[in-house]
């Protein structure tokens, strides 16, 4: 029997995917917030927004059971309206609406206005900064820019995000400071692609000039590079981040691959030899730079020969931090065109070989930090630790540092220096100096 509440209907926001929509969601949550509804993080409410992802399939798996889950909870009384906005509902709105009729409605990456009419709200311009932060207080995603104008074969986020469009860097020091003012002490800047901001609104990469702005803000101790494309990019941020200390020696590069041959039908814009060119750049210029890095394994025509190439130079190159995926054949892509012709058990044995180097690389640079010290950022307390991050982690993704509790107590997003006592492959044992 289906049952209804009375009074103010509590709004859960479910986010999925990846740290662009954790941003969507925050504003969202501010916007609903500002007009006097009452908004929650995938906690129980009345309604149900889910922002969803589409950018591979295992991503759009989940998104889709997370849908059904929730129309069935609808069905059973546990919750009363079900939306659902993001990139999945962007790119297959129609199939949903015919495969999935008893969402209540459906909107795009750009429909913000539109869902808010739904929920009973209108949409605010003067909240312009403003969030309803769901990460810990101490650290927070700026999204600097949306959407992305690279050709990419493989990827189908300019259908979901459309062309590239910055954010101006006043509205961005304006967050920043909001941000600060409630705690924020690190920043962690996301785009599809960091390197492209400016083009539009400035007709040059203005990525440096950004940071020289960010770095003046009060309250900001750290902040952290995301997603940078390596053809085209900036040296003059690597000027930034090796002399401004509140820019954190770390970079995410996504490079995908090393093959010359599979570069250029991926459409990268680089080589094998470019590609080196750059990184030894970014070890020349930032000494100590962590480098994170993304692969993918099973690209169409990627033969044993591409993949022992890519596994070689794993080990040559010794990357910081790496994540390993295998291709997902997505449509209307441009490498949709051609056969999808590698096995998904040659896929996934070759990620699972490449996780495997990196996973012996990233044990023995952890062996090397033993009796170093580091200034560590503590995130949360967990079972009989206190856990935190270098200024070489990013949240989530990377190397934990866990300082036992039994002998101290720490403040969540409190800086600390750690010696490091002990290692692990992704995680560093230490004590508090």
């Amino acid at each position: 029997m289906r049952t209804k509440s009375t009074g103010r209907k509590r709004i859960n926001i479910v986010t999925l995917g990846c740290s662009k929509n954790v941003y969507d969601s925050e504003v969202l949550m501010s916007q609903l917030k500002a007009n006097g509804k009452e908004a929650v993080h995938e906690k129980k409410g009345e309604i149900v927004v889910i922002n969803t992802c589409g950018f591979i399939d295992n991503a759009k798996e989940e998104s889709v059971n997370t849908i059904l889950d929730y129309v069935q909870q609808k069905e059973d009384g546990i919750v009363e309206k079900v939306f659902v906005t993001g990139c999945l509902s962007e790119r297959y709105k129609p199939d949903l609406e015919r495969e999935i009729p008893d969402v209540d409605q459906y909107f795009g990456t750009r429909d913000l206005p539109l869902l808010l009419k739904a929920l009973g709200a209108d949409y605010k311009h003067e909240l312009v900064g403003e969030r309803l932060t769901t990460t810990p207080r101490h650290y927070a995603y700026l999204k600097i820019s949306e959407g992305c104008d690279r050709p990419c074969s493989f990827c189908a986020i300019p259908l979901m995000r459309g062309a590239h469009k910055s954010t101006p860097i006043e509205d961005l020091v304006k967050e920043a400071k909001h941000l600060a003012k409630n705690g924020t002490k690190e920043l962690i800047l996301i785009a599809q692609d960091l390197t492209y901001y400016g083009l539009d609104i400035y007709k040059k990469r203005a990525l440096a000039d950004l940071l020289n702005e960010l770095v003046k803000v009060e309250g900001i101790a750290w902040i952290r590079l995301h997603y940078a494309f390596p053809s085209g990019f900036p040296e003059d941020v690597l000027d930034v981040i090796n002399s401004e200390p509140k820019v954190c020696n770390y970079i995410d590069i996504p490079l995908q691959h090393i093959s010359t041959d599979l570069l250029k039908s991926m459409r990268r814009g680089t080589t094998f030899e470019k590609t080196n060119a750059l990184l030894d750049k970014f070890r020349e210029n930032v000494p100590n730079m962590a480098i994170r890095t993304t692969l993918i394994c099973g690209y169409p025509g990627e033969t044993e020969e591409h993949f022992q190439e890519m596994k070689e130079w794993v080990r040559t190159q010794r990357f910081d931090r790496l994540g390993c995926f295998t291709y997902s054949h997505e449509e209307n892509t441009h490498a949709y065109d051609l056969e999808d012709n590698v096995p998904q058990e040659v896929k996934q044995r070759r990620v699972d070989e490449i996780m495997e180097v990196q996973s012996q690389i990233s044990w023995e640079l952890n062996q090397e930090k033993i009796g170093k010290q580091f200034k560590v950022l503590i995130d949360r307390k967990e079972g009989n630790y206190f856990v935190g991050r270098t200024e070489f982690d990013s949240p989530d993704v990377d190397n934990e540092v866990l300082i036992a509790a039994q002998d101290v107590y720490l403040s969540i997003g409190e800086f600390v220096q750690v010696e490091i006592e002990s290692a692990e492959e992704f995680d560093l044992f230490g004590k508090l100096i």
